[in-house]
């Protein structure tokens, strides 16, 4: 086992001369092989080769790329990679040179191996810890970027790659042989038929045995319709057996689908115009509503980042992230710890100068669609891929400055909770909202509530807003440095099916991929609410308890008051604050909630930068998970919920896989998405007892079982034969319990 171990780890062994800019190793005149250039000099120094000879370089210079000399044992090793050589210059590029050059095909994505196959993960490892180790030289930058181009072509070689799908415009549906024969038959029957009541006592016979024919025929071709729906099911249950949690998201969930049609100059405007900021280098102005807040009680570290922070980092990642333009997904640090090790070696030095690689700044942009049958612009959304390698660099500082923010209370966990570590936040502003509302209701209050909406929040968060955040939180000077670094320069691009724009530089916004952009925005926002909330006070729940003005999960702002009165003097400070930050509301989407005597009114109305906010009346507005509307109760959701089960169900009956996939399908698609809607709505025991019975039904059916099978015996946990099912009644109690 010893021998053939050995010979596998021969076999498999790379020569340590490939894949770089320079040769890792140089071959003295006197044929004496030195590990690099200080290695060389070294030996030319102490011997008589130094005196007016040359060194050969491995590399073939006129094409700029090295290559892997063949072994003997050619058939076991791989085939000659290669890699562009990188310039000196290659962190010192312009932004004016990469747009200008012509856009660059995205990476291939490698064929990687499973995860549960550890011992290809292990090999990988081995490889580029032998290959890496003699070829890294110069800067941590130029360091990082080859490791990342080493890693990528050796496992591009190793595994493959994943053969691109050809979006194809679907043609127009038409009807093909089969199904125009079957019009044809039933056309040529229901004449017969005709003919049969006009024909005499003997032309009945010969038009029976005509139609009898026919009828065969006709029976026959749909013979073929069943053996096309039986290689449905059989596709059906080869994607679930796949990915049966991804399966049965396509399912149940909303279907999203659509192909921008729009050409490759019209993107590159709206790109232009969606990330271009005239105004980037105009300073904000002092703005009176910021306070002075306290110097911090606990520093924020800036110490490189430890060998155990990145671990939990990466362990905490999503195996299945899609790979940004280094084309390296973190399953690939996840199986290989050595590669990560040297990845986290390199992060340290970046750390310390402080000066974000070119590489980590550069994202590829994709269009997700909204809706269904999705075309133009406005029905996509945008979606950043970063360089897994920056991610992981930049989620290190973002749990630093989150854990920062939060240990000196400048983030008020309890109006924002979004983008805070530990925080969920959806059940609690939906709670304490309903239970105000309620008891406006019933006590005959007053009570005002606003549901304001940011235009594109997101991506259009100046990046002088953040500077500002960043000083007014006391932030180290050399993390802003970091920060500065990298928005100064960040840029994208988006591919679709048929074209891929230009590389565009992003002006305002923050990337919707990056692991540091929620506490960013986080703290921009911060301080567009922490000056509002001084305007008023928010409302008291029947047991005393003060509850804050604004409620806030990442850019959804909740204005809850006593008065429409106060609504706008919070409404003005928002007014100012946000004017000052040049962000933008949008009043469309916005809504406003006005209780006067138990009752909704519509006698007042409520501005934002000038623009009048549509009344709930007549607009019902989801806001984290739940509906609101002018009922001022949950009777319309809780229908609504009702019928969703329904159609959940008759998909399921309707997906055409086995009965205990179905049964699959229920426990750990269904149910789970129903818990989440039982729990945001008051809902009675009732209820849920009449949707359990739905459920028992098809349950029965789909497991084979009698109907006279009862509940007790569907989710019982103490007998001998328990089935791996769970009741909604009891997951409905258990569920409230822990509110």
């Amino acid at each position: 086992m010893a021998t053939t171990r050995i010979v596998i780890q021969t076999q498999r062994r790379l020569r340590q001369t490939t894949l770089t800019e320079e040769a890792p190793e140089l071959k003295c005149s006197c044929g004496r092989i030195c590990k690099g250039v200080r290695g060389l000099k070294i030996h030319q120094s102490k011997s008589a080769c130094g005196r007016g000879r040359m060194h050969a370089h491995r590399s073939d210079e006129p094409s700029g790329e090295t290559q892997e000399n063949p072994r003997q044992e050619a058939h076991h090793s791989p085939r000659d990679l290669s890699v562009p050589a990188i310039p000196q210059d290659h962190t010192r590029r312009t932004s004016n040179a990469i747009s200008e050059s012509q856009p660059q095909p995205t990476k291939e994505r490698i064929k990687w191996p499973k995860m549960s196959d550890g011992k290809e993960w292990y090999m990988l490892d081995e490889d580029l810890d032998k290959v890496l180790g003699a070829v890294q030289a110069g800067s941590a930058e130029r360091k990082v970027d080859l490791l990342t181009a080493i890693t990528y072509n050796v496992a591009k070689e190793q595994f493959g790659t994943v053969p691109r799908r050809e979006h194809k415009a679907r043609p127009e549906k038409q009807d093909n042989r089969r199904e125009r024969k079957i019009k044809q038959l039933r056309k040529e029957i229901k004449t017969l038929r005709k003919q049969f009541k006009l024909a005499s006592a003997e032309g009945k016979e010969g038009i029976k045995e005509l139609t009898a024919s026919l009828r065969e025929q006709l029976i026959r071709i749909r013979a073929e319709r069943f053996k096309q729906r039986r290689k449905k099911q059989e596709a059906a249950r080869a994607q679930f057996i796949k990915d049966p949690y991804r399966f049965t998201k396509s399912l149940l969930g909303e279907v999203r689908s659509g192909t921008l049609t729009r050409s490759k100059e019209e993107v590159e405007q709206f790109v232009e115009e969606a990330f271009s900021d005239s105004t980037r280098d105009d300073a904000l102005e002092g703005n009176q509503g910021l306070t002075n807040i306290d110097l911090p009680t606990t520093s924020l570290s800036t110490e490189c980042p430890s060998w155990r922070e990145v671990q939990e980092v990466v362990k905490q990642a999503r195996s299945s992230s899609a790979p940004g333009p280094s084309g390296i997904p973190y399953k690939v640090y996840k199986k290989c710890p050595k590669l990560l090790r040297r990845l986290w070696k390199l992060m340290r030095v970046i750390w310390s100068k402080g000066t974000i690689p070119t590489s980590w700044r550069k994202a590829e942009g994709c269009f997700v669609p909204k809706e269904q049958g999705s075309t133009q612009i406005s029905q996509f959304r945008t979606i950043s891929l970063l360089s897994v390698e920056g991610k992981i660099f930049f989620a290190v500082l973002a749990k630093r400055m989150s854990a920062y923010m939060t240990q000196n209370g400048y983030i008020n966990t309890s109006i924002q909770k979004g983008g805070v570590e530990g925080f969920s936040g959806c059940l609690e502003h939906k709670g304490v909202l309903s239970q105000l509302i309620q008891e406006a209701k019933e006590k005959k209050g007053s009570l005002t509530v606003v549901w304001l909406d940011f235009a594109n929040a997101y991506g259009s968060i100046p990046h002088n807003l953040i500077q500002v955040a960043l000083d007014y939180y006391h932030i180290p000077h050399n993390i802003q440095g970091m920060i500065t670094s990298y928005l100064r320069d960040i840029k994208l691009r988006f591919q679709s099916a048929k074209f891929t724009t230009k590389w565009q530089p992003v002006e305002k916004g923050i990337g919707t991929g990056c692991t540091i952009s929620p506490i960013l925005f986080i703290m921009g926002m911060n301080l567009i609410i922490s000056a509002a909330i001084t305007k008023s006070k928010g409302p008291k729940t029947t047991a005393g308890c003060q509850q804050p003005v604004i409620r806030a999960f990442m850019d959804d702002l909740t204005v809850i008051t006593p008065t429409h009165v106060q609504a706008r003097w919070v409404l003005a400070e928002l007014d100012c604050m946000a004017t000052w930050a040049k962000m933008v509301f949008k009043p469309k989407k916005s809504r406003s909630l006005v209780i006067q005597k138990g009752k909704t009114t519509e006698r007042f109305k409520l501005l934002i930068q000038e623009k009048e906010i549509p009344n709930i009346q007549g607009n019902p507005i989801r806001c984290l998970g739940k509906w609101y509307d002018d009922s001022l109760s949950d009777k319309n959701s809780i229908s609504n919920t009702g019928k969703q089960v329904e159609e959940w169900l008759k998909k399921i009956d309707k997906s055409g896989l086995p009965e205990k996939y179905k049964c699959w399908i229920y426990q750990h698609g269904l149910l789970p998405r129903l818990m989440w809607l039982l729990t945001v709505y008051e809902v009675l025991l009732s209820t849920v007892e009449e949707m359990e019975r739905k459920f028992n039904k098809h349950l029965r059916r789909w497991l084979g079982i009698p109907p006279s099978f009862t509940s007790v015996g569907l989710y019982i946990r103490s007998g001998q034969l328990q089935l791996p099912l769970s009741s909604v009644v009891e997951e409905f109690k258990v569920a409230k319990c822990r509110l």
